[in-house]
């Protein structure tokens, strides 16, 4: 399922969503997934404003911290399997600032439902997911989004996370199973 090159992402993504079949109960799972600084947020937020009735859920806000991403795939799976069953989803949301976990959230079922962030494209829920969006854009770019979007409190944690992160995609070959390619830089799909 691949676009032709320079063809704008939001499109590509709508039409590849029309095209499958649902996945995730009666509704479709779109995991938008890339490093940190990509645009997987923007991209996301313009599909799930897109599409009536959709639910946009972040894995910023399932991870546990900057050592997150180890716990991240069983947070997601707990998330979706129930809304796979057609019953709500929940978890319990990390709260950043307090450096801890805070409320939980319940996810009704929808006919859409966009998980974007690092981790969301998880092997362990690919049965799941009707389509894996991939969105990467050059270092300098992302960390520069990084520090403008959280500030300097981005910079300690920088290297570390990007270190995590590169080893969670080698593990699970994420880009390597994605339908789409995304370039951040100007949003379009890539051959």
């Amino acid at each position: 399922m691949s676009a032709p090159p320079g063809r704008e992402a939001l499109p590509a993504v709508l039409d590849a969503l029309a095209a499958a079949a649902p996945t995730l109960g009666t509704g479709r799972l779109l995991c938008v997934d890339g490093p940190a600084g990509s645009g997987k947020t923007t991209l996301a937020g313009r599909v799930a404003a897109a599409v009536p009735g959709a639910v946009e859920v972040h894995t910023d806000d399932l991870l546990q911290g900057w050592s997150g991403l180890a716990g991240l795939a069983e947070r997601l799976e707990e998330l979706l399997r129930p809304l796979a069953s057609g019953r709500p989803g929940r978890y319990r949301r990390w709260d950043w600032l307090a450096d801890a976990w805070a409320e939980t959230v319940v996810v009704d079922p929808a006919p859409l439902l966009v998980v974007e962030g690092v981790g969301s494209g998880a092997a362990r829920c690919a049965d799941l997911t009707t389509l894996l969006v991939w969105v990467e854009a050059p270092h300098d770019l992302r960390m520069r989004r990084g520090l403008e979007r959280d500030g300097e409190a981005f910079a300690p944690h920088w290297e570390r996370w990007a270190r995590d992160e590169q080893d969670l995609f080698d593990r699970e070959q994420t880009r390597e199973r994605a339908q789409l390619r995304v370039d951040g830089r100007d949003g379009t799909v890539q051959p």
